[in-house]
């Protein structure tokens, strides 16, 4: 990992404490650029870099020309891509359920992956809403690097997979994701309270570190009828 990589993950470490503990609360408008540079001796790609990746997290919003923003509830936001901050914005605030927190093997898995290493980190969840609609069953496995083998018996950072990833120095920086609509079989439509063949989302994300290193495989069902994908092409004011 480089130095640059290092220090802007230990900014955005110290910011995102203070975001989630309340701190910094929602709609705090963030120190400058110059205020953040000099408050942690960095330079300012530095700062830019650590606030994309608070941004990533769903914690802060930022404006060009008018500042950064935060933008995080005191509700736990659990991966980049805000599933959960997705149904908040809608109104409606999902109860998430742990399932599977765990150490295991998939060589699989690994193998798929190009790791050395098979042992991962399993985090199952499920989101209900309150009238007991469930709407989503995620699957994270993480590659178990240093600090994250008692997360097992100590349990997630503030119930949040990105926070405990954070805390043992892990912030994904970039990934890939492809989504595909399938009928749950048996097994989910049973955990999902569905019919078996119901149509839902499914989203497989790999999330790396700066230096492409993998951090996450995540293997998400969610319900179409609460979430859709964006995204977007060319270039802002491009001819």
């Amino acid at each position: 990992m480089s130095e640059q990589a290092r220090k802007h993950q230990r900014v955005a470490r110290i910011l995102s404490r203070e975001i989630r503990r309340g701190t910094l609360p929602d709609g705090t408008r963030l120190p400058g650029e110059h205020a953040l540079t000099e408050r942690f001796s960095v330079s300012r790609s530095t700062v830019r870099a650590a606030l994309r990746s608070l941004a990533d997290e769903g914690l802060v919003r930022t404006h060009p020309g008018i500042g950064s923003f935060v933008s995080f509830d005191g509700a736990p936001l659990d991966n980049r891509h805000g599933w959960k901050q997705a149904l908040t914005e809608q109104g409606v605030t999902p109860e998430t359920t742990v399932l599977r927190l765990e150490t295991v093997r998939e060589p699989d898995l690994s193998s798929r992956l190009g790791l050395d290493d098979d042992h991962f980190l399993a985090v199952d969840r499920m989101r209900t809403l309150a009238g007991g609609d469930r709407v989503s069953l995620e699957r994270s496995r993480v590659p178990l690097y240093p600090g994250l083998a008692d997360v097992p018996r100590t349990g997630l950072v503030d119930g949040s997979l990105t926070a405990t990833l954070a805390a043992a120095g892990l912030v994904v920086a970039s990934g890939e994701q492809r989504a595909t609509a399938v009928p749950l079989d048996a097994a989910d439509a049973a955990q999902l309270r569905r019919e078996e063949g119901t149509s839902f989302l499914r989203v497989t994300r790999i999330g790396r570190s700066p230096t492409g290193a993998v951090l996450e495989h995540v293997v998400s069902l969610l319900d179409p009828a609460r979430f859709e994908l964006r995204t977007s092409f060319g270039e802002p004011g491009a001819l």
